[in-house]
């Protein structure tokens, strides 16, 4: 039987016209090339799960001093715009629509994953706990090096280049990722940047960074096909923040005058619901929200009617449905991914589609 909801029902974002309410969040898989340009089957398994509302590619970084990870893709080389053309080429021919996610790693990479063995580099001097795998093994992060103010400028450059080469790549806009303890979560947090220039202390100066960095993509790409990512509560990479309530409300306050598609929260649902922070962003945020944390379908379609968000975005489940939203609407059974990481076609795009009856 097919589901009649909202869920189902068609959604403009800004410039963007969605199908569904039923969006891919960004998974990092890393299948690239070792340079960072995207392969053959990365454009295969986009393809496959066309059938989103949106498409929201894993973390492509700005530069080299951004790599987090092995086999991850970037946006700064001519070999990576035309790699992503590939990609974006193949979703549009299967009647989908897909953003760039640009992020910069910030602190969170390693010596060896960088040019000339450099120190990752941060807001602050501060060393996060965890590990990063690198080439031979994984191994304890480093204590990063903090950005002369001189240099933040050209953080600014490179997300406007990434930017620049998303819209030539033939993406349909672009998602900049300030979540999830990356460099723009990081200027964010007071956990991790304790600067006294103009780029910390002060809730607007700790902002300024990332407003400065969408006011870069928003000048590439217009109004309307820039969205931004955010986790509030979300300790990944060791990232903190002494009062994350205050802090992401004044996010939600700044980003909603720039005439942004979306913002797409990170928070994981619960049975609490007064709890969540998701409710406050949304009155303060004059645009889209997509929310992402945990969302089965019952979940998601209460989401969505009670005007938490517009859209909800899916992580796993689509990495073994490529055929997600068919699945919800007929309710089908979901497949469970058996592997995330093998480098190649298994666990990536060896998922079968459901066959519905004739």
């Amino acid at each position: 039987m097919f589901q009649s909801t909202q869920l189902f029902s068609p959604l403009r974002l800004g410039e963007l016209n969605l199908k569904n309410r039923i969006l891919m969040a960004p998974m990092t898989r890393n299948r690239a090339h070792a340079d960072g340009t995207p392969s053959g089957l990365m454009a295969e398994h986009y393809a496959q799960r066309a059938g989103a509302g949106l498409i929201i590619t894993e973390m492509t970084v700005v530069s080299e001093m951004g790599v987090a990870y092995l086999s991850a893709p970037g946006l700064y080389r001519d070999s990576h715009r035309a790699g992503w053309r590939q990609v974006t080429e193949r979703v549009h021919e299967a009647g989908g629509l897909i953003v760039a996610q640009i992020a910069h790693a910030g602190r969170v990479s390693h010596p060896s994953l960088l040019p000339g063995d450099s120190l990752p580099v941060a807001p602050s001097p501060i060393r996060p706990a965890g590990r990063v795998y690198t080439r031979s093994r994984p191994q304890p992060f480093e204590t990063p090096r903090a950005l002369d103010s001189s240099e933040i400028p050209s953080i600014v450059t490179e997300f406007a280049l990434a930017s620049r080469m998303a819209f030539e790549a033939g993406f349909d806009g672009v998602e900049l990722h300030a979540a999830n303890g990356y460099l723009l979560d990081q200027f964010l947090r007071d956990g991790t940047n304790q600067r006294t220039d103009s780029y910390g202390g002060s809730v607007a100066n700790r902002l300024r960074l990332l407003l400065e960095s969408v006011g870069s993509a928003v000048a590439v790409w217009g109004q309307g096909r820039v969205g931004v990512r955010i986790s509030p509560f979300n300790p990944f990479k060791d990232i903190a923040d002494s009062n994350p309530r205050s802090t992401f409300a004044a996010v939600a306050d700044a980003l909603s005058g720039m005439n942004l598609a979306y913002l797409h929260v990170v928070e994981p649902v619960t049975p609490q619901q007064g709890d969540r922070l998701t409710p406050e962003l949304r009155r303060r945020f004059q645009g889209g929200v997509i929310v992402n944390g945990g969302f089965d379908l019952a979940l998601a379609e209460d989401a969505i009617h009670r005007g938490e968000a517009d859209a909800i975005s899916f992580g796993a489940p689509f990495m073994a449905n490529p055929d997600l939203p068919t699945r919800f609407a007929h309710n089908l059974p979901l497949a469970v991914p058996d592997t995330f990481y093998t480098g190649g076609a298994r666990g990536y795009t060896d998922y079968p589609p459901h066959r519905l009856a004739a």
